[in-house]
C-alpha cells in the first residue's frame, strides 16, 4: 500500500536585492537545496527566534514579579521542585 500525504503550501512574492539574491544562490547551491528551500528555511528559523523573544519577554516580567531575577534564582526554584 502506497500513501502519500498531500499537502497545500501558499505562494508568495519576496523582493531581494540583488546581492542578496546571488548570496542566496551561492548558499542553496553549496547546500544543494533550491533557493526557495534556503529562504523558506531561513524564514521558519526568524519566526521561531521573534516567538521565542515574545515569550522569553513575558516569562521573564512574570518571574521578576515572583521575586525571580537571576540564574541562581531560577536554579533554586528548580531545585525545590
Amino acid at each position: 500500500m502506497i500513501c502519500s500525504i498531500l499537502y497545500y503550501m501558499a505562494t508568495i512574492t519576496l523582493r531581494v536585492p540583488d546581492d542578496m539574491d546571488r548570496a542566496l544562490q551561492r548558499q542553496s547551491t553549496a547546500l544543494g537545496i533550491s533557493k526557495s528551500d534556503l529562504a523558506r528555511e531561513a524564514l521558519k528559523r526568524y519566526l521561531r527566534v521573534t516567538e521565542f523573544r515574545s515569550l522569553r519577554t513575558k516569562l521573564v516580567a512574570r518571574a521578576q514579579a515572583s521575586g525571580i531575577n537571576t540564574d541562581e534564582d531560577v536554579f533554586e526554584v528548580l531545585k525545590k521542585k
